[in-house]
């Protein structure tokens, strides 16, 4: 959507009737903005799967999230989801410890990050195939886990829309372990995600 300037000019010998000028000049819309906070779940922070370096980035995400909450931007927060038999699936055959299991404490994303009636995804892989239905414009991704599922659904919007500007800030995201989340990093910046 596009508006058009107006200008209001008084002319100094008849200040009763300003004439109005509508200039050519268009200027668009600022595109949306959309937070996307990937799996902020216990079991991923201090849990089954927890490191310290996902306890250290809790301040840094509340942060960000709050930035946004406070521009009234757009926050869509996904949740992994897993149920019983979670060990008999292929991911639970590569990585054999049951994690968020729906209903659980860890499948919980952590207190204080959660803001009221934003969307909530769950999702039952690494990577969300449904994000053509948001109608994303400009996009900034944090949580966890880097290497996992911030890079899985970071490359999907990429490849869903390959014009709008995806970002990931590396200060709010935290890996398996600090060498695959730095590795997860260039991954992304090769295939022209923009690391903060």
């Amino acid at each position: 959507m596009e508006k058009k300037h107006m200008h209001i000019s008084y002319q100094s010998d008849n200040l009763a009737y300003p004439e109005i000028i509508i200039d050519d000049e268009t200027e668009e819309e600022k595109p949306k903005k959309t937070l996307i906070v990937i799996d902020m779940q216990n079991d991923f922070i201090d849990g089954a799967l927890g490191t310290k370096e996902a306890v250290a980035i809790v301040d840094n995400v509340k942060k960000k999230i709050k930035e946004y909450a406070d521009r009234g931007d757009e926050i869509i927060f996904t949740q992994d989801t897993h149920h019983e038999g979670y060990l008999w699936t292929n991911e639970g055959k590569h990585l054999p410890v049951a994690h968020c299991i729906e209903g659980s404490n860890g499948w919980k994303i952590r207190e204080g990050l959660y803001v009221e009636g934003s969307p909530c995804i769950l999702k039952f892989s690494f990577g969300y195939t449904g994000w053509k239905d948001y109608d994303l414009e400009d996009v900034e991704l944090v949580g966890l886990c880097t290497d996992i599922c911030v890079v899985s659904n970071a490359l999907i919007i990429k490849a869903l829309y390959p014009e709008i500007p995806v970002k990931v800030d590396s200060s709010c995201c935290a890996g398996v372990t600090p060498e695959s989340h730095e590795a997860a990093l260039q991954t992304m910046k090769m295939c022209q995600v923009e690391i903060l």
